[in-house]
């Protein structure tokens, strides 16, 4: 929204500065409007681009939390299942079934941490994704601000 209001801004005093410069013909100010309107337009297809870049991203986290915190859950109740049987093992058996809670408590703390790594690297590429939209969105604008400063001037030579 900021990014919009700043190019509403910006444009509007490059208008009124080039309305003071040369004598305002019906073309020229016709052409001024034209690229005034062309150039609100971008701004505010960027701005919604921003928005749904940002959106995304933020789906993207929420997403990754979630199975972060289902990973670790699953985790937590794998080593508890574990723990229960090293405690109902017999006294001859428990050496045993220590070790064996040991693997899997390692194998739960991996998987875990293989979730999580996955989820990051998901929400990673999401922010990639959304800069490069921004960027794209962002140079449209400026194409739209060059092409409507080039009408004008062209509408004021003739």
């Amino acid at each position: 929204m900021n990014k919009l209001l700043a190019a509403l801004i910006a444009t509007l005093f490059a208008t009124a500065a080039f309305a003071q410069t040369a004598p305002a013909t019906e073309t020229v100010v016709k052409a001024q409007a034209s690229a005034q309107k062309d150039v609100n337009k971008a701004a505010a297809s960027e701005a919604k681009v921003d928005a749904k870049a940002d959106a995304n991203v933020a789906k993207a986290e929420m997403k990754a939390d979630e199975k972060k915190a289902d990973a670790h859950h699953k985790a937590n109740k794998t080593k508890a299942k574990a723990h229960d049987k090293v405690v109902n093992a017999d006294a001859e058996d428990k050496l045993k079934a220590e070790a064996k809670a040991d693997k899997t408590d390692a194998k739960a703390d991996a998987k875990a941490t293989k979730t999580a790594v996955k989820a990051n690297a998901k929400v990673a590429k999401e922010k990639v994704e959304a800069n490069a939209d921004k960027a794209l969105a962002a140079t449209k604008t400026e194409e739209a601000k060059a092409k409507a400063d080039a009408e004008v001037k062209a509408a004021a030579a003739k």
